[in-house]
């Protein structure tokens, strides 16, 4: 298997979290993949990743350490991926990163091999799902949409788009990264789940 460090990222409302939680029951145990805890901001308490969390103070302590492989802030919160995190690639692993659009090119800059994943809806979808979670104005939700369909996806990356079932998108996700497995020199662009729902 080809030693990979898979950044993943896309904006609010693709279900980006929803879609790598699938992948991660279902990886078959031929893929070795470690998934990167983030050190972010925020309280362990309010649920969704597992996290390690500081408070802004010593974040901005761990990063003057040079603690971070990436690090960025987003969405009021600053997020960081420890150099430790990393450390499977030396075994022959992938190693996993949520990352963030924002953050893209200095990940890129940094980490050469880094192979970017890009789960996305379309804008219909994405307002949808934006306007049920009740946490923004109209147009904030325009503004976000228009962000994400202004986004420019970097040559090589692995598309995937979230409009049908979870269960699509994840196994839409699973193949293309079986594909980089096993044709580790073929970089594929867009894979879509099936239409049929």
């Amino acid at each position: 298997m080809n030693t990979r460090l898979i950044y993943v990222m896309g904006p609010s409302g693709a279900g980006k979290d929803s879609v790598l939680g699938w992948l991660r029951e279902h990886l078959p145990v031929d893929m070795p993949v470690h998934w990167a805890r983030r050190t972010i901001t925020r309280p362990a308490s309010a649920g969704g990743e597992a996290h390690e969390e500081v408070d802004v103070q010593g974040f901005e302590r761990l990063q003057n350490q040079g603690a971070f492989a990436l690090a960025w802030h987003a969405n009021g919160l600053h997020y960081g991926v420890r150099h430790s995190e990393l450390s499977a690639l030396q075994q022959g692993h992938w190693v996993m990163v949520n990352g963030s659009r924002g953050h893209l090119p200095q990940a890129l800059q940094s980490h050469s091999g880094l192979q970017v994943v890009h789960i996305t809806a379309d804008p219909a979808t994405l307002v949808q799902r934006l306007t049920q979670r009740r946490r923004e104005t109209p147009e904030e939700i325009q503004q976000r949409v228009a962000r994400a369909s202004s986004f420019v996806v970097p040559p090589g990356a692995i598309e995937v788009l979230n409009n049908g079932t979870l269960e699509q998108a994840g196994q839409a996700l699973l193949l293309a990264l079986q594909g980089l497995a096993s044709w580790p020199s073929q970089r594929p662009g867009a894979f879509l789940p099936s239409a049929a729902s």
